[in-house]
Protein backbone atom coordinates (compact mmCIF):
# COMPACT_ATOMS: atom_id res chain seq x y z
CA UNK A 1 0.00 0.00 0.00
CA UNK A 2 3.30 2.32 0.60
CA UNK A 3 4.46 1.77 -2.64
CA UNK A 4 0.77 2.51 -4.27
CA UNK A 5 0.70 5.72 -2.37
CA UNK A 6 4.03 6.65 -3.45
CA UNK A 7 3.00 5.79 -6.76
CA UNK A 8 -0.49 8.07 -6.78
CA UNK A 9 1.58 11.08 -5.46
CA UNK A 10 4.17 10.68 -8.45
CA UNK A 11 1.49 10.07 -11.06
CA UNK A 12 -0.80 13.43 -9.65
CA UNK A 13 2.67 15.03 -10.14
CA UNK A 14 3.19 14.04 -13.75
CA UNK A 15 -1.12 13.85 -14.73
CA UNK A 16 -0.90 17.96 -13.96
CA UNK A 17 2.68 18.89 -15.44
CA UNK A 18 1.77 16.83 -18.77
CA UNK A 19 -1.91 16.01 -19.12
CA UNK A 20 -3.55 19.08 -17.18
CA UNK A 21 -5.69 19.65 -20.32
CA UNK A 22 -7.76 16.47 -19.22
CA UNK A 23 -8.28 17.78 -15.92
CA UNK A 24 -10.17 20.64 -17.35
CA UNK A 25 -12.65 18.91 -19.67
CA UNK A 26 -16.56 19.25 -18.48
CA UNK A 27 -16.77 15.60 -18.83
CA UNK A 28 -13.62 13.03 -18.57
CA UNK A 29 -13.73 9.67 -20.88
CA UNK A 30 -12.81 6.89 -18.35
CA UNK A 31 -10.85 5.02 -20.56
CA UNK A 32 -8.33 7.86 -22.16
CA UNK A 33 -7.53 8.61 -18.47
CA UNK A 34 -6.77 4.77 -17.64
CA UNK A 35 -4.63 4.65 -20.62
CA UNK A 36 -2.68 7.70 -19.60
CA UNK A 37 -2.14 6.27 -16.28
CA UNK A 38 -0.95 3.44 -17.02
CA UNK A 39 1.50 5.02 -19.37
CA UNK A 40 2.93 7.19 -16.83
CA UNK A 41 2.98 4.30 -13.80
CA UNK A 42 5.22 2.22 -16.64
CA UNK A 43 7.08 5.16 -16.99
CA UNK A 44 7.54 5.64 -13.64
CA UNK A 45 8.68 2.04 -13.06
CA UNK A 46 10.83 2.15 -15.99
CA UNK A 47 13.34 5.13 -15.61
CA UNK A 48 13.30 4.19 -11.19
CA UNK A 49 14.05 0.46 -11.63
CA UNK A 50 11.27 -0.20 -9.27
CA UNK A 51 9.30 -3.55 -8.74
CA UNK A 52 5.98 -3.29 -8.53
CA UNK A 53 3.18 -6.05 -8.92
CA UNK A 54 0.36 -5.94 -10.66
CA UNK A 55 -2.19 -5.78 -8.24
CA UNK A 56 -0.70 -2.53 -7.09
CA UNK A 57 -0.76 -1.33 -10.39
CA UNK A 58 -4.37 -2.00 -10.60
CA UNK A 59 -5.41 -0.45 -7.53
CA UNK A 60 -3.15 2.74 -8.04
CA UNK A 61 -4.96 2.92 -11.97
CA UNK A 62 -8.76 2.30 -10.03
CA UNK A 63 -8.06 4.90 -7.53
CA UNK A 64 -6.68 7.53 -10.04
CA UNK A 65 -9.20 7.28 -11.95
CA UNK A 66 -12.03 7.32 -9.14
CA UNK A 67 -10.40 10.19 -7.96
CA UNK A 68 -10.47 12.46 -10.83
CA UNK A 69 -12.94 11.09 -12.31
CA UNK A 70 -15.47 12.14 -9.60
CA UNK A 71 -15.04 13.46 -6.03
CA UNK A 72 -11.75 11.65 -4.72
CA UNK A 73 -12.29 10.83 -0.88
CA UNK A 74 -15.27 12.80 -0.69
CA UNK A 75 -17.10 11.20 -3.15
CA UNK A 76 -19.02 9.40 -0.61
CA UNK A 77 -19.88 12.40 1.40
CA UNK A 78 -20.87 14.31 -2.09
CA UNK A 79 -23.49 11.50 -2.30
CA UNK A 80 -24.92 11.92 1.09
CA UNK A 81 -27.98 13.45 0.86
CA UNK A 82 -28.22 14.27 4.56
CA UNK A 83 -24.99 16.03 4.41
CA UNK A 84 -25.20 19.57 3.30
CA UNK A 85 -22.48 21.41 3.12
CA UNK A 86 -18.68 20.22 3.09
CA UNK A 87 -15.49 21.95 4.86
CA UNK A 88 -11.96 21.16 3.85
CA UNK A 89 -9.03 22.60 6.03
CA UNK A 90 -6.31 20.92 4.34
CA UNK A 91 -6.09 17.72 3.23
CA UNK A 92 -6.33 15.58 6.38
CA UNK A 93 -9.02 17.97 8.19
CA UNK A 94 -12.37 17.46 6.40
CA UNK A 95 -15.64 18.50 8.42
CA UNK A 96 -19.25 17.75 7.07
CA UNK A 97 -22.88 19.99 8.44
CA UNK A 98 -25.18 17.20 8.68
CA UNK A 99 -28.43 17.68 10.23
CA UNK A 100 -27.91 21.62 11.27
CA UNK A 101 -23.97 19.97 13.28
CA UNK A 102 -20.42 20.87 12.23
CA UNK A 103 -18.45 17.27 12.77
CA UNK A 104 -15.26 16.02 11.78
CA UNK A 105 -15.05 13.39 9.57
CA UNK A 106 -12.82 10.24 9.37
CA UNK A 107 -11.90 10.80 5.48
CA UNK A 108 -8.98 12.72 4.64
CA UNK A 109 -7.01 13.37 1.50
CA UNK A 110 -3.26 11.76 0.74
CA UNK A 111 -1.27 14.83 0.51
CA UNK A 112 -1.60 18.48 -0.85
CA UNK A 113 -1.38 17.10 -4.85
CA UNK A 114 -4.31 14.83 -4.27
CA UNK A 115 -6.55 18.15 -2.58
CA UNK A 116 -4.83 19.81 -5.69
CA UNK A 117 -6.07 17.60 -8.53
CA UNK A 118 -9.82 17.98 -6.61
CA UNK A 119 -9.58 21.63 -7.64
CA UNK A 120 -8.82 21.32 -10.89
CA UNK A 121 -11.99 18.66 -11.13
CA UNK A 122 -14.39 21.37 -9.32
CA UNK A 123 -12.91 24.13 -11.80
CA UNK A 124 -12.90 22.50 -14.83
CA UNK A 125 -16.23 23.27 -16.16
CA UNK A 126 -16.21 26.44 -15.50
CA UNK A 127 -14.38 30.39 -16.72
CA UNK A 128 -12.67 30.14 -13.52
CA UNK A 129 -9.39 29.55 -12.12
CA UNK A 130 -7.80 29.85 -9.05
CA UNK A 131 -3.16 30.51 -8.64
CA UNK A 132 -1.17 33.27 -7.18
CA UNK A 133 -2.60 35.68 -8.98
CA UNK A 134 -5.97 35.02 -8.57
CA UNK A 135 -5.46 32.62 -4.65
CA UNK A 136 -9.52 32.22 -4.08
CA UNK A 137 -12.56 31.61 -5.84
CA UNK A 138 -16.36 31.22 -5.86
CA UNK A 139 -17.74 28.72 -8.60
CA UNK A 140 -20.87 26.51 -8.85
CA UNK A 141 -21.03 22.55 -9.86
CA UNK A 142 -23.24 21.59 -12.46
CA UNK A 143 -26.36 20.48 -9.99
CA UNK A 144 -25.83 24.14 -8.01
CA UNK A 145 -23.88 23.22 -4.89
CA UNK A 146 -21.80 26.83 -4.41
CA UNK A 147 -17.82 26.22 -3.94
CA UNK A 148 -15.40 28.76 -2.59
CA UNK A 149 -11.73 27.52 -2.73
CA UNK A 150 -8.57 29.63 -0.63
CA UNK A 151 -5.07 28.63 -1.30
CA UNK A 152 -1.94 29.75 0.48
CA UNK A 153 -0.71 32.24 1.23
CA UNK A 154 -3.86 33.32 2.32
CA UNK A 155 -5.11 30.43 4.07
CA UNK A 156 -2.33 29.93 6.15
CA UNK A 157 -2.84 26.28 7.45
CA UNK A 158 -3.16 24.84 4.09
CA UNK A 159 -5.45 24.77 0.91
CA UNK A 160 -9.52 25.64 2.58
CA UNK A 161 -12.41 24.26 0.35
CA UNK A 162 -16.22 24.77 1.31
CA UNK A 163 -18.91 23.38 -0.80
CA UNK A 164 -22.39 24.06 0.43
CA UNK A 165 -24.41 21.42 -1.45
CA UNK A 166 -27.59 21.99 -3.70
CA UNK A 167 -30.58 19.98 -2.27
CA UNK A 168 -32.37 19.10 -4.86
CA UNK A 169 -35.35 17.43 -2.38
CA UNK A 170 -36.83 21.23 -1.40
CA UNK A 171 -38.36 22.38 -4.36
CA UNK A 172 -42.26 23.39 -2.82
CA UNK A 173 -42.91 25.44 0.01
CA UNK A 174 -44.14 22.32 1.45
CA UNK A 175 -40.73 20.93 1.60
CA UNK A 176 -39.91 24.30 3.92
CA UNK A 177 -42.98 23.44 5.72
CA UNK A 178 -41.51 20.13 6.22
CA UNK A 179 -38.21 21.10 7.50
CA UNK A 180 -40.50 23.64 9.91
CA UNK A 181 -38.41 26.47 8.01
CA UNK A 182 -42.12 28.42 8.19
CA UNK A 183 -45.90 27.40 8.42
CA UNK A 184 -48.64 26.96 6.13
CA UNK A 185 -49.96 30.51 6.87
CA UNK A 186 -46.77 32.18 6.64
CA UNK A 187 -46.44 29.84 3.09
CA UNK A 188 -49.68 30.43 1.84
CA UNK A 189 -48.94 34.39 2.33
CA UNK A 190 -45.39 34.39 0.95
CA UNK A 191 -46.80 32.46 -2.35
CA UNK A 192 -49.08 35.39 -2.67
CA UNK A 193 -46.84 37.80 -2.68
CA UNK A 194 -44.72 36.15 -5.26
CA UNK A 195 -47.77 36.04 -7.50
CA UNK A 196 -48.95 39.77 -6.86
CA UNK A 197 -45.56 41.01 -7.87
CA UNK A 198 -44.36 41.88 -4.33
CA UNK A 199 -40.90 43.45 -3.73
CA UNK A 200 -38.81 41.46 -1.37
CA UNK A 201 -35.78 41.18 0.68
CA UNK A 202 -34.33 37.90 1.65
CA UNK A 203 -32.13 38.42 4.83
CA UNK A 204 -30.14 36.15 6.98
CA UNK A 205 -26.55 35.05 8.11
CA UNK A 206 -24.01 33.16 5.75
CA UNK A 207 -25.53 29.52 5.87
CA UNK A 208 -29.35 30.83 6.95
CA UNK A 209 -31.05 29.51 4.22
CA UNK A 210 -32.32 32.57 2.39
CA UNK A 211 -30.98 31.87 -1.09
CA UNK A 212 -33.10 28.18 -0.97
CA UNK A 213 -36.51 29.78 0.20
CA UNK A 214 -35.67 32.86 -2.35
CA UNK A 215 -35.22 29.86 -5.30
CA UNK A 216 -38.00 28.11 -3.71
CA UNK A 217 -40.70 30.49 -3.61
CA UNK A 218 -38.98 31.98 -7.00
CA UNK A 219 -40.71 28.83 -8.44
CA UNK A 220 -44.36 30.57 -8.02
CA UNK A 221 -43.12 33.02 -10.76
CA UNK A 222 -46.04 32.42 -13.96
CA UNK A 223 -44.43 30.37 -16.67
CA UNK A 224 -44.88 33.06 -18.81
CA UNK A 225 -42.79 36.19 -16.97
CA UNK A 226 -39.05 37.00 -18.48
CA UNK A 227 -36.84 36.17 -15.27
CA UNK A 228 -33.38 37.69 -15.48
CA UNK A 229 -30.85 36.23 -12.52
CA UNK A 230 -27.91 38.22 -11.39
CA UNK A 231 -25.26 36.38 -9.48
CA UNK A 232 -21.49 36.28 -8.06
CA UNK A 233 -21.80 33.02 -8.85
CA UNK A 234 -24.35 31.29 -10.74
CA UNK A 235 -26.15 29.05 -8.35
CA UNK A 236 -29.84 29.55 -8.94
CA UNK A 237 -31.92 26.86 -10.89
CA UNK A 238 -35.12 28.07 -11.53
CA UNK A 239 -37.43 25.88 -13.93
CA UNK A 240 -39.75 28.47 -15.73
CA UNK A 241 -39.22 28.07 -19.33
CA UNK A 242 -37.80 32.11 -19.65
CA UNK A 243 -34.75 32.78 -18.22
CA UNK A 244 -31.71 34.96 -18.44
CA UNK A 245 -28.78 34.16 -16.43
CA UNK A 246 -26.31 36.40 -15.49
CA UNK A 247 -22.92 35.61 -13.97
CA UNK A 248 -20.48 38.50 -12.56
CA UNK A 249 -16.68 38.12 -14.23
CA UNK A 250 -13.31 38.52 -12.21
CA UNK A 251 -10.77 41.55 -13.83
CA UNK A 252 -7.95 39.50 -16.10
CA UNK A 253 -4.71 39.11 -14.95
CA UNK A 254 -4.01 42.32 -16.05
CA UNK A 255 -6.80 44.28 -14.07
CA UNK A 256 -8.93 44.23 -17.12
CA UNK A 257 -12.08 43.21 -18.42
CA UNK A 258 -13.98 43.29 -14.77
CA UNK A 259 -17.49 43.03 -15.09
CA UNK A 260 -19.80 43.50 -11.31
CA UNK A 261 -23.16 43.11 -10.23
CA UNK A 262 -24.05 46.30 -10.90
CA UNK A 263 -22.65 46.28 -14.61
CA UNK A 264 -25.01 43.48 -15.17
CA UNK A 265 -27.95 45.07 -13.03
CA UNK A 266 -27.94 48.13 -15.64
CA UNK A 267 -27.75 45.89 -18.30
CA UNK A 268 -30.59 43.43 -17.21
CA UNK A 269 -32.89 46.39 -17.23
CA UNK A 270 -32.48 46.94 -20.80
CA UNK A 271 -33.52 43.30 -21.49
CA UNK A 272 -37.29 43.98 -20.97
CA UNK A 273 -37.22 41.57 -17.58
CA UNK A 274 -40.84 41.06 -16.19
CA UNK A 275 -38.44 39.96 -12.93
CA UNK A 276 -35.31 40.34 -11.72
CA UNK A 277 -33.76 38.54 -9.36
CA UNK A 278 -30.38 39.75 -7.51
CA UNK A 279 -27.96 36.73 -5.95
CA UNK A 280 -26.47 39.07 -3.40
CA UNK A 281 -26.70 42.87 -2.48
CA UNK A 282 -23.40 44.10 -1.38
CA UNK A 283 -22.55 47.69 -2.41
CA UNK A 284 -23.61 50.54 -4.58
CA UNK A 285 -25.78 48.15 -6.52
CA UNK A 286 -28.10 48.96 -3.79
CA UNK A 287 -29.55 51.88 -4.78
CA UNK A 288 -29.90 50.95 -8.61
CA UNK A 289 -32.06 47.71 -6.82
CA UNK A 290 -34.03 50.54 -5.34
CA UNK A 291 -34.46 53.16 -7.84
CA UNK A 292 -35.28 49.77 -10.38
CA UNK A 293 -38.24 49.02 -7.56
CA UNK A 294 -39.67 52.76 -7.94
CA UNK A 295 -39.77 52.84 -11.61
CA UNK A 296 -42.03 49.63 -12.31
CA UNK A 297 -39.79 46.25 -12.10
CA UNK A 298 -41.82 45.21 -9.41
CA UNK A 299 -41.82 42.01 -8.12
CA UNK A 300 -37.88 41.83 -7.81
CA UNK A 301 -36.74 39.50 -5.59
CA UNK A 302 -33.17 39.85 -3.74
CA UNK A 303 -30.45 38.81 -0.85
CA UNK A 304 -28.33 40.52 1.98
CA UNK A 305 -27.00 39.34 4.50
CA UNK A 306 -27.97 41.28 7.79
CA UNK A 307 -28.96 39.41 11.27
CA UNK A 308 -32.06 41.24 11.37
CA UNK A 309 -35.28 43.47 9.05
CA UNK A 310 -33.72 46.71 11.33
CA UNK A 311 -30.18 45.71 10.21
CA UNK A 312 -31.52 45.57 6.66
CA UNK A 313 -31.98 49.26 6.42
CA UNK A 314 -28.73 49.91 7.89
CA UNK A 315 -26.82 48.22 5.71
CA UNK A 316 -28.65 49.76 2.60
CA UNK A 317 -27.84 52.96 3.95
CA UNK A 318 -24.48 51.64 4.18
CA UNK A 319 -23.83 50.32 1.11
CA UNK A 320 -25.72 53.73 -1.07
CA UNK A 321 -23.82 56.20 1.33
CA UNK A 322 -19.97 54.63 0.83
CA UNK A 323 -21.05 54.76 -2.89
CA UNK A 324 -19.48 57.75 -3.03
CA UNK A 325 -23.09 58.87 -5.03
CA UNK A 326 -24.32 62.57 -3.66
CA UNK A 327 -27.26 60.94 -1.80
CA UNK A 328 -28.66 62.11 1.83
CA UNK A 329 -29.78 59.76 4.40
CA UNK A 330 -33.12 61.43 4.23
CA UNK A 331 -33.68 60.18 -0.01
CA UNK A 332 -32.17 57.25 1.26
CA UNK A 333 -34.86 56.27 3.51
CA UNK A 334 -37.81 57.57 1.01
CA UNK A 335 -36.54 55.23 -1.54
CA UNK A 336 -36.66 52.42 1.06
CA UNK A 337 -39.75 52.93 1.54
CA UNK A 338 -41.39 53.09 -1.55
CA UNK A 339 -39.18 50.46 -3.09
CA UNK A 340 -39.48 47.62 -0.30
CA UNK A 341 -42.49 46.14 0.53
CA UNK A 342 -40.97 42.82 2.22
CA UNK A 343 -38.31 41.62 4.41
CA UNK A 344 -37.80 38.07 5.18
CA UNK A 345 -35.07 37.38 7.76
CA UNK A 346 -34.06 33.58 8.17
CA UNK A 347 -31.33 31.98 10.72
CA UNK A 348 -30.33 29.28 12.01
CA UNK A 349 -31.14 28.31 15.25
CA UNK A 350 -29.05 26.49 18.22
CA UNK A 351 -30.33 23.24 16.98
CA UNK A 352 -28.76 23.49 13.59
CA UNK A 353 -32.72 24.20 12.12
CA UNK A 354 -33.18 26.93 9.79
CA UNK A 355 -36.24 28.86 10.37
CA UNK A 356 -37.82 32.35 9.15
CA UNK A 357 -37.94 34.36 12.58
CA UNK A 358 -39.65 37.53 10.62
CA UNK A 359 -41.85 38.30 7.83
CA UNK A 360 -41.52 42.13 8.13
CA UNK A 361 -43.28 45.36 6.19
CA UNK A 362 -41.95 48.77 5.22
CA UNK A 363 -44.88 51.16 6.35
CA UNK A 364 -43.87 53.94 5.24
CA UNK A 365 -41.54 56.98 7.28
CA UNK A 366 -42.05 58.42 10.68
CA UNK A 367 -40.39 61.23 11.63
CA UNK A 368 -37.66 60.43 8.59
CA UNK A 369 -37.24 56.77 9.82
CA UNK A 370 -38.49 53.72 7.78
CA UNK A 371 -41.27 51.86 9.96
CA UNK A 372 -40.96 48.43 10.31
CA UNK A 373 -43.88 45.89 11.10
CA UNK A 374 -43.48 42.55 11.56
CA UNK A 375 -46.37 40.05 10.38
CA UNK A 376 -45.12 36.86 11.07
CA UNK A 377 -42.51 35.75 13.77
CA UNK A 378 -40.76 32.86 15.37
CA UNK A 379 -41.08 33.40 19.36
CA UNK A 380 -38.71 31.06 21.39
CA UNK A 381 -40.33 29.21 23.92
CA UNK A 382 -37.41 27.00 25.20
CA UNK A 383 -34.43 24.75 24.60
CA UNK A 384 -34.94 21.27 25.49
CA UNK A 385 -34.03 17.41 24.30
CA UNK A 386 -31.37 19.52 22.04
CA UNK A 387 -34.32 21.18 20.39
CA UNK A 388 -34.88 24.73 20.09
CA UNK A 389 -39.01 24.66 20.85
CA UNK A 390 -41.21 28.20 19.62
CA UNK A 391 -44.26 28.74 17.63
CA UNK A 392 -44.49 30.83 13.94
CA UNK A 393 -47.22 33.62 15.07
CA UNK A 394 -48.85 36.40 13.06
CA UNK A 395 -48.66 39.61 14.99
CA UNK A 396 -52.22 40.59 13.84
CA UNK A 397 -50.67 43.21 11.21
CA UNK A 398 -52.69 43.16 7.98
CA UNK A 399 -50.01 44.50 5.06
CA UNK A 400 -50.60 47.98 3.69
CA UNK A 401 -50.18 46.03 0.55
CA UNK A 402 -53.41 43.88 0.47
CA UNK A 403 -55.40 45.56 -1.83
CA UNK A 404 -52.56 44.57 -4.53
CA UNK A 405 -53.85 40.38 -4.10
CA UNK A 406 -56.93 41.60 -5.48
CA UNK A 407 -55.83 43.24 -7.87
CA UNK A 408 -53.78 40.92 -9.33
CA UNK A 409 -55.95 37.92 -8.73
CA UNK A 410 -54.24 36.25 -6.11
CA UNK A 411 -56.85 34.65 -3.32
CA UNK A 412 -55.98 34.97 -0.05
CA UNK A 413 -58.02 35.64 3.00
CA UNK A 414 -57.33 38.44 5.98
CA UNK A 415 -57.81 35.63 8.37
CA UNK A 416 -54.49 34.46 7.34
CA UNK A 417 -53.24 37.54 9.60
CA UNK A 418 -55.69 37.14 12.54
CA UNK A 419 -53.74 37.28 15.58
CA UNK A 420 -52.33 34.37 17.66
Amino acid sequence: MLMTNLLKEEIRQKLLAQHSEILYRESIDKLELESIIRSIIEDIIHHRHMEVNEQDKARAVTQMVDELAGYGPIEKIMNDPEITEVMINGPHKIYVEKKGKKVLSDIKFDDDQQLRCLIYKLLAPTRRRVDESFPYVDVSLKDGSRVNIIIPPLALDGTSVTIRKFLGTIKKADDLIKLETLDQRMADFLIACIKAKINILFSGATGAGKTTTLAVLSGYIDNSERIVTIEDTAELRLNQDHIVRLETRPASIEGKGEVTIRDLFKNSLRMRPSRIILGEIRSSEALDMLQAMCSGHTGSLAVLHANSPTEVIYRLETMILTSGLPISLDIIHRQIAVAVHLIVQQGQLSDGTRKITNITQVNGLKDGTVVLEDIFRYEFSDFSDGRVQGKFKATGVVPVFFGLFAKKGVPLSKETFNKD
